[in-house]
């Protein structure tokens, strides 16, 4: 009889019982695998595509229904930045931005701060005649005050100041300087032309601030990604555009509660019963982690202020309801 050393005996019997648990375990893997997968036919990826063509359709179906209710011209486009899965209406005409624009004036500000030519913390002075109507950080009757740039910022962003506004643009430049920004990140579908004075003295001039819903988008996945920005400043601006007290009804209006959105708004003035631009761009978080980029424009409309804000909710909704399934 041979004789097996116990070290080699010892030795075989853990090997054995490593099989067996091997085994078993995945025995149970693949049992599990079937219990979700057995009932369902093996889809060939072509099929996937067509039946992922037919959601986005029935979404982009919604959507048109939902826009008639403004009563004017309506453009959207929204995107899965993590999965690139898409819907749009007129996604590339031109929509008057209004303070839309203000998020790439900011972006192209805190770039100069990353390039070392501007600074956070450095003082600007605002005189009672730099004060444009819709303006928070003064008053007519103000004697002029100090402000850092960071603080300008935070207005210009979370309380859509305009007085802020263009101080800013005057600090940069002028605001062909904004939109040569833009072209330098592949982004040519957004024109930044005037300053929130022209454009308070003429309404007409706010149609060549435009954009398309679609360069919007580009623009929301540029911020995301933090291209052409430094990580300190994509937080900052992220943060106010989270904290942005404007437009509360729109984007975010059917959302969740505590959904997260980090938004910028646009609106005009109504003239003789027609509301050239109410708008709203921004990064929603769904459920599942990823990021929503989405803006939305309706131009020219004759429906009041309260149809208006519901129809951008409703868009941002049904885009919520598609990819938080």
């Amino acid at each position: 009889m041979i004789r097996v050393p116990k070290k080699d005996w010892f030795y075989s019997c853990c090997l054995f019982l490593l099989s067996v648990l091997l085994t078993v375990g995945c025995t149970g893997i693949n049992s599990g695998s079937r219990e979700v997968t057995s009932n369902r036919p093996t889809t060939p990826s072509s099929e996937i595509t067509t039946a992922t063509n037919e959601r986005t359709d029935a979404l982009h179906d919604r959507i048109k229904q939902i826009s008639q209710a403004a009563q004017g011209r309506v453009g959207m486009t929204a995107t899965v930045l993590e999965s690139g899965e898409s819907v749009s209406l007129n996604g590339n005409q031109r929509f008057p931005m209004q303070s839309v624009y203000k998020l790439p004036i900011s972006m192209a500000v805190l770039n100069q701060v990353d390039q070392g030519n501007l600074k956070l913390d450095q003082k600007i002075r605002i005189e009672a005649s730099d004060i444009v109507q819709g303006s928070q950080v003064l008053d007519e009757n103000s004697q002029g005050k100090e402000f850092s740039l960071s603080e300008l910022l935070q207005y210009k962003v979370s309380k859509s100041d305009n007085t802020a506004c263009d101080v800013l643009l005057r600090l940069i430049g002028e605001p062909q300087r904004v939109t040569e920004y833009l072209s330098s990140l592949g982004i040519n579908d957004i024109v930044v032309a005037n300053t929130e004075k022209e454009l308070a003295q003429d309404p007409a001039v706010q149609y060549r601030n435009s954009a398309t819903p679609d360069a919007a988008v580009v623009l929301l996945r540029t911020l995301y990604e933090g291209r052409g920005l430094s990580k300190s400043s994509q937080a900052l601006l992220l943060q106010w555009m989270t904290e942005t007290q404007t437009g509360l009804k729109r984007i975010k209006g059917l959302l969740p509660e505590g959904t997260v959105v980090a938004h910028k708004t646009g609106t005009s003035s109504t003239v003789n019963g027609v509301t050239a631009a109410t708008n709203d761009v921004g990064l929603v978080t769904l459920p599942s982690g990823q990021h929503l980029a989405i803006a939305v424009f309706i131009s020219d409309s004759q429906a009041t202020d309260v149809i208006r804000e519901e129809v951008i909710a409703k868009v941002a909704r049904a885009a919520w309801d598609e990819w938080s399934r």
